[in-house]
């Protein structure tokens, strides 16, 4: 079990008024029987199934993110490689491009696609709690909104409408939560971004350079104009997204690091817990010692649990009370 919490976990930052009457009886419990019920007992519901958000923003923001990145496909190939003289720069640059750019979406599409950490959806049964065989003088905490029993560091999404484990924020650009399962694809989402980003910025530099020393209607195989307008909108789609993915990256790894989410932060949750060191930190978040793994978006997270050794949940009545002690009345 972790260590004694002194306080009864906020589900939402919208809740205060939900278990006023309920809380009453529980605001006699002494602080050092507050223990959390730890991640590891309650497992994910859905670690072998397909995991998408249906939500109409979060989609609409996704299929942004690809248009731009295929935008930028569009010229970096057909507006300033193709059209080149040197054979060897339009290779090299080429294949580099398009090789962060693939990783780039692959790793959107896996942090898209995974499930972030859901708790399982209404498993605050009877029956559940008492399959947890926890000790009398422990309290769990019940999520009033997918009535759920929460883990520790686990908090309700209400785009997702589900508890996720470590929760660091919800991305509309990925249309998912950011959590303990796919922060790593979001972290490389946001590297490879900022890598094609920076690279694309470089290669319109170095093509306006080569313009002005040459012919216009030679460096390109559009009209002057339209090759100022595609590497002008070029040149601000990868300033604005080097400068958002990069802050993004640098906060992610921030927050591995410190071993502390985002939500945690903002709410003041801090040093609720036991910290691990940052390496340690790093490994368990990118699935392992340090390989060349950790860059690719195709591996897993080797140190997550098999979907074998997820137990299922007792069906039963949903408690009411959202702190529940142990023993069950």
């Amino acid at each position: 079990m972790k260590s004694p919490v002194h306080r009864c976990r906020d589900v939402e930052h919208g809740r205060g008024q939900a278990g006023a009457g309920a809380g009453a009886g529980t605001n006699c419990l002494q602080a050092e029987h507050r223990i959390p019920i730890s991640k590891d007992v309650i497992t994910s519901s859905s670690a072998s199934a397909m995991w998408f958000i249906r939500d109409v923003c979060g989609i609409v923001c996704a299929v942004i993110t690809w248009l731009l990145v295929l935008y930028a496909e569009f010229v970096v190939l057909f507006v300033m490689l193709l059209p080149s003289k040197n054979l060897t720069y339009s290779i090299v640059n080429g294949t580099l491009f398009n090789t962060l750019a693939f990783l780039a979406l692959a790793s959107h599409l896996r942090a898209m696609c995974t499930d972030p950490g859901a708790v399982p959806k209404g498993n605050a049964t009877k029956e559940y709690i008492e399959s947890l065989q926890l000790k009398p003088g422990q309290v769990v905490y019940k999520c009033p909104k997918c009535c759920s029993i929460k883990p520790d560091r686990a908090h309700h999404c209400s785009v997702c409408k589900r508890c996720i484990r470590k929760m660091d924020h919800h991305c509309p650009w990925v249309n998912n939560c950011v959590g303990e399962n796919n922060q790593k694809y979001f972290v490389l989402f946001t590297m490879y971004i900022a890598l094609i980003s920076l690279h694309a910025l470089l290669m319109v530099v170095f093509h306006f350079l080569y313009c002005f020393e040459d012919d216009w209607t030679k460096c390109s195989s559009f009209s002057p104009p339209a090759t100022v307008i595609l590497l002008i909108l070029l040149c601000f789609e990868g300033l604005l997204f080097l400068i958002f993915t990069s802050v993004m990256f640098g906060t992610q790894v921030h927050s591995i690091c410190t071993d502390e989410t985002g939500i945690e932060r903002l709410k003041g949750e801090t040093g609720k817990w036991g910290k691990v060191p940052c390496w340690e930190a790093m490994q368990v978040a990118f699935g392992g010692p340090f390989s060349l793994s950790w860059c690719s978006p195709f591996t897993g997270l080797s140190c997550r649990k098999s979907p074998a050794d997820h137990a299922s949940v007792p069906q039963g009545e949903i408690i009411e009370e959202d702190v529940i002690e142990i023993p069950l009345n």
